[in-house]
């Protein structure tokens, strides 16, 4: 299993009249953690796009507990549990300044081969990454 942690400062304009953070943008946070993410285990989005291989995503599910409001700063975790295949899911814990949950979610992505426009393997280099966090 892999985790890890980025963390994210709610801007005003990400909040809505109630001073709340606005439900679309939990899954603009969950892109920014995904990313920052594979960035910690030395791999980068443009890095597997200029090799081909680009990663739409599947499914998009959220769940709100406490709303998230703004100037905080939210750290937001990533867990991969199971080893990819032709797919990966990501996992997310969202917790605020006091350490509370206040957002649960998972994106499931496949990485496709952009010449054949089909789904492949999981590249390499991620395999490669994540070698040592599942046995």
């Amino acid at each position: 299993m892999y985790t890890s942690e980025t963390q994210i400062r709610v801007r005003y304009a990400e909040t809505d009249q109630m001073g709340y953070v606005y439900y679309g943008n939990y899954a603009a946070y969950y892109e920014v953690a995904r990313v920052e993410s594979l960035r910690q285990l030395g791999l980068s989005y443009r890095d597997l796009e200029k090799n081909g291989i680009i990663m739409p995503v599947l499914e998009n599910c959220s769940k709100y507990l406490v709303p998230g409001r703004y100037d905080e700063l939210l750290t937001v975790s990533v867990t991969i549990k199971k080893k990819p295949g032709f797919k990966v899911v990501f996992n997310y814990e969202i917790f605020n300044e006091e350490n509370i949950l206040i957002n649960i979610g998972e994106t499931k992505l496949a990485f496709v081969n952009t010449s054949t426009n089909k789904p492949c393997r999981i590249p390499d280099s991620m395999e490669q990454a994540l070698e040592g966090y599942f046995t």
